[in-house]
């Protein structure tokens, strides 16, 4: 999220593309750290989730396996504790999962504006669809840690810059689209569950950020809903 600056946007064509949800994104890896002998509260669903044995108590390799997920996602203390945060993130993960390729099937994206950018923030979930027919995705993506949530309601874009930067923290906002004063659609190089979350812009993979560019125009519909877990 960062102060507006027009560059001159450039928008391209408009494709159709259903894309299935993927879970395999990845972050820069964190510092090595000491694994810990502890077992964690959520040992048994950790196990379960890495497909551990799962036996309710922690291990070399059962620590080692959490390790490498929280290094992957950026879950900081990335020590190999089966704790609440570790678990939150796989347990959204499972949910994401569940939804496949009906994201909009409890309706609360509007299927009367044509062609939309919904996001479930409670999923932290993306899509495109027009009507009723799913153009792109679900996705998933990251939105506003607590206390720099992303707005909800209905929205639209009205300014998009291909090489945006912010100017609040001087970071890179590759293929932004804004759609409620600084909040934005634009790519990261983070993994989507990695926590807490953003500044309250919807951050994406390269692969998502580019679609949404060629898919979505100023003008296009937008609609937020829901709440992110933690905020």
């Amino acid at each position: 999220m960062g102060v507006i600056h027009r560059r001159g946007a450039v928008a391209l064509g408009v494709t159709g593309l259903v894309a299935p949800l993927a879970l395999a994104f990845t972050a820069t890896p964190a510092q090595a750290a000491s694994c810990t002998t502890r077992t964690g509260p959520y040992q048994k669903q950790v196990e379960k989730f890495l497909g551990r044995p799962v036996d309710g108590k922690q291990s070399a390799t059962d620590c080692k396996a959490i390790q490498a997920f929280q290094n992957k996602h950026g879950i900081t203390p990335n020590i190999g504790y089966a704790g609440p945060v570790t678990w939150g993130v796989m347990d959204l993960m499972n949910k994401q999962k569940a939804v496949g390729n009906k994201p909009n099937k409890d309706g609360k994206c509007p299927v009367n504006k044509g062609r939309i950018a919904c996001v479930n923030l409670t999923l932290q979930l993306s899509w495109i669809q027009d009507g009723n027919r799913l153009v792109y995705g679900p996705v998933p993506v990251r939105t506003g840690r607590d206390g720099y949530e992303t707005r909800t309601g209905l929205k639209k874009i009205y300014w998009r810059d291909i090489d945006h930067v912010s100017t609040i923290y001087n970071v890179p906002m590759p293929y932004s689209q804004f759609f409620d004063g600084g909040q934005a659609f634009h790519s990261v190089g983070l993994s989507m569950w990695n926590p807490p979350g953003s500044h309250g812009c919807v951050n994406m993979t390269t692969t998502t950020a580019k679609k949404y560019w060629s898919l979505l125009k100023n003008g296009d519909d937008v609609f937020v809903y829901g709440r992110k877990p933690g905020t």
